[in-house]
């Protein structure tokens, strides 16, 4: 039987590419668009229009797009992009696949998980500004209004932080507790490493077992990782199968002890789902901040190379950065 690839004409992959849901955008090294799908086109409506990739992103998105554009780095990443005057942003799982002439083809697909998420956070804030109306009526109705608005304030909070399927810290949060550590650590000279987690081979889970056993599959490493951790040290996930630790003070040596033990111990446990067993490992990329040279971006570039370091010399294993 033929490949699908060689039996497809020009016409057929425009039609393809007009067809499907997922964003597609042909860019040049440095990121300048050359042509796209109507899928994208109706994003560039919804979000900054321009001339470049990079526009797209949120601030501390780009370095990590320019690290891939440059490196041509591999894999699947989750990225955020804002929408213009309302608030939100929404989540798109990215890749890039590269080109003829040295281009690039940037894919993007809306991750569900993450619009329900901020459906849910949008009805929940709706909520409260609600009760902050109906609260002016009366001392009486504000009393117990307000008693009900703080509980739901704090369960938007919840899952405003917190990732829906794993329970973990979610991209944002945990990132945003990177940006502090990086800080804290410049600042008074302390040591601070991080390490990029990687189920091995995730994608054929989802194709051989389903994606429900896929989603099992990430909550028990999950909370394999929050159980096995120290009590200093943060974990979240970071988007996908991919999970960030942060170690305060703790040199890569620390951190490089850790990820043995967490490959050891993955690779140990036989993870039962719905009448399944499946067996995973991990490929973790680890990372030392390097006072006065890195940035919280870098050190989880370098982070992020040292997981793929690992990947390319055989997977459940990890890998220092230099």
């Amino acid at each position: 039987m033929q490949k699908l690839a060689e039996i497809i004409t020009t016409q057929d992959v425009n039609s393809i590419f007009e067809t499907i849901h997922a964003m597609a955008a042909l860019v040049e090294s440095d990121g300048t668009l050359v042509a796209w799908n109507s899928a994208f086109e109706a994003c560039q409506k919804t979000t900054s229009p321009g001339r470049n990739l990079n526009e797209l992103f949120s601030p501390h998105d780009k370095s990590m797009l320019h690290a891939k554009l440059t490196n041509g780095v591999k894999g699947h990443w989750a990225v955020e992009f804002p929408l213009n005057g309302t608030g939100s942003s929404k989540y798109c799982d990215c890749t890039f696949i590269p080109a003829q002439n040295g281009r690039v083809l940037f894919i993007a697909e809306r991750m569900e998980s993450d619009i329900a998420l901020q459906e849910m956070i949008e009805r929940l804030n709706r909520r409260a500004k609600l009760f902050q109306v109906e609260s002016e009526f009366t001392k009486k109705i504000a009393r117990n209004k307000q008693i009900e608005m703080d509980a739901v304030m704090v369960q938007a909070s919840e899952v405003a932080h917190v990732d829906s399927l794993t329970f973990l810290f979610n991209r944002r949060t945990i990132i945003k507790e990177l940006q502090d550590e990086v800080l804290r650590a410049e600042r008074y000279h302390s040591m601070l490493s991080v390490s990029v987690v990687d189920v091995d081979n995730f994608k054929a889970v989802n194709d051989t077992h389903g994606h429900p056993i896929g989603d099992e599959v990430l909550r028990q490493v999950a909370h394999q990782l929050r159980e096995s951790i120290r009590h200093p040290d943060v974990v979240g996930r970071y988007g996908g199968e991919e999970f960030l630790i942060l170690l305060p003070n703790s040199d890569s040596r620390a951190a490089a002890e850790q990820a043995a033990r967490l490959c050891r111990q993955v690779r140990e446990t036989v993870v039962f789902a719905k009448e399944h067993e499946v067996n995973i490992t991990l490929s973790i990329g680890v990372a030392q901040f390097r006072t006065g040279v890195d940035t919280w971006d870098t050190l989880l570039s370098r982070a992020d190379n040292a997981m793929y370091e690992a990947k390319n010399d055989g997977r459940d294993r990890w890998a220092v950065a230099k």
